[in-house]
């Protein structure tokens, strides 16, 4: 079992959980690096640092980027992904809020493929829902859920075709995990074909403000 780590705090307002990380970097699968919903304007030098060390630490590096479902133009998210990989020598992008339809499919399909062409070696989609199979192929990595431990313990259902995928392509983001319950989680999502995992105990509006217990509780992330 590998963490996908979304860490939505600055380092200089969290230092010690960037410091964490950084002591964990061999636990993850990867850390999404989000310094302003996004790349932001200009290379910010606490984030700079911080992925500087995570990469010493071998850490894999992505760079968030809003898709808002296929609103935004593709140009516009591929150069975000630029700007990551220049100001951050990020291995590649943390696609949010991706179409889960199969109208959307075709877009997204293109997309991947600029981002491939562009130099991005990890993909990571995260629909938040299980997409059309076809997503999952276009993708390294594919979020099926993302949502709170309420949902995910009481409504869960998974479609038969991920029965046919391997565990390691796909992601479960839970936000809402009671501490004492992070390790349970983990062992859940393993369960439900997902060999990555983001289990965090914050809620909204930001759950990832905080680092997951996952990666500081020792047993928790054994699968």
């Amino acid at each position: 079992m590998s963490l996908l780590v979304p860490l939505y705090v600055h380092p200089a307002d969290d230092p010690g959980a960037w410091h964490r990380l950084v002591g964990a970097a061999d636990r993850t699968y990867a850390v999404v690096l989000n310094p302003a919903s996004g790349p932001g304007t200009a290379p910010d030098p606490a984030f700079t640092a911080a992925a500087r060390a995570l990469r010493a630490a071998g850490a894999r590096l992505l760079g968030y980027v809003d898709t808002d479902y296929g609103v935004r133009e593709r140009a516009h998210i591929t150069e975000e992904v630029r700007r990551h990989r220049e100001w951050y020598a990020t291995d590649g992008c943390f696609l949010d809020r991706v179409t889960a339809g199969p109208d959307g499919l075709p877009a997204c399909r293109r997309l991947v493929r600029d981002l491939r062409r562009s130099g991005a070696g990890t993909v990571v989609l995260n629909p938040g829902v299980h997409p059309a199979p076809g997503y999952v192929r276009l993708a390294d990595l594919t979020v099926t859920f993302e949502g709170h431990w309420s949902t995910y313990v009481s409504s869960f259902t998974r479609p038969a075709w991920t029965a046919r995928q391997p565990p390691e392509r796909l992601c479960h983001l839970v936000y809402g995990v009671p501490e004492a319950l992070v390790p349970l989680a983990v062992r859940t999502a393993h369960e439900r074909g997902a060999a990555v995992c983001g289990p965090v105990t914050g809620e909204p509006p930001n759950p990832w403000a905080a680092l997951t217990p996952a990666l500081t509780g020792g047993d928790g992330v054994r699968g």
